[in-house]
């Protein structure tokens, strides 16, 4: 399903200089890429540095309207459900790629807007809904409805890829920081990631020989 230009216009042009030029284009799909060239043409920025002058000192009356704007993204933070009235045509053949429990009284975690975030800079589609769940013995009375985001079905496995680099890998690295720490020296040089992590890396050698051999059976590559 191709990423619909007019809204990644829309999304492009709403972030910071810093906040788009912080995107990695190499991680975009291809629509996406031409719509995030044409908002740094638009801007004169260029990749990795400002093409254009400093902005000035800000105003009193800038630093009030801010303060103002930083006031209402708060109050508005946990906005993150889609419009039910323009929903995507791909949704019934969607597929779910983060999920989180609602409970009543609660606001739903900041969680689900950056996995939103996360995809839409990207240039993945998707679709965040409060829907209801089914009905389980072991569930608690009060876990009735999931907020849970959607993502063309085709675009599964990248979708599912981002979040996992953008946000949870994160929290891993600082996790796995925390607890090299921890080591002595000599547990240190004995904690050899590729040893540990063996499953990880035999993971990324299986999915590289399984695509490069199914491009040699079509032959869109040669066999080396």
């Amino acid at each position: 399903m191709p990423a619909d230009l007019q809204y990644l216009r829309k999304h492009y042009a709403s972030l910071s200089d810093d906040a788009l030029l912080g995107i990695d284009r190499s991680d975009l799909v291809e629509t996406a890429q031409k719509c995030y060239d044409e908002e740094l043409k638009r801007r004169d920025l260029t990749t990795g540095r400002r093409a254009r002058r400093p902005d000035p000192e800000p105003k009193d009356s800038d630093v009030t309207d801010l303060a103002d704007e930083n006031a209402y993204a708060d109050e508005n933070a946990y906005d993150v459900a889609s419009d039910d009235s323009d929903q995507p045509d791909w949704l019934e053949d969607a597929a779910e790629v983060y999920a989180r429990i609602d409970r009543p009284g609660n606001i739903p975690g900041t969680d689900i807007a950056d996995a939103r975030d996360a995809l839409e800079a990207a240039g993945i589609p998707c679709y965040v809904e409060l829907a209801e769940r089914p009905e389980e013995p072991s569930a608690s009375p009060e876990q009735t409805h999931v907020w849970r985001v959607l993502v063309p079905g085709n675009l599964n496995l990248r979708a599912t890829s981002v979040l996992e680099r953008d946000i949870f890998n994160q929290d891993f690295e600082q996790t796995w920081k925390a607890h090299l720490e921890t080591l002595s020296d000599e547990e240190l040089r004995e904690m050899n990631p590729q040893v540990v992590f063996c499953g990880l890396f035999d993971r990324v050698e299986r999915v590289t020989k399984a695509y490069d051999d199914e491009m040699v059976r079509r032959r869109l590559r040669r066999a080396k």
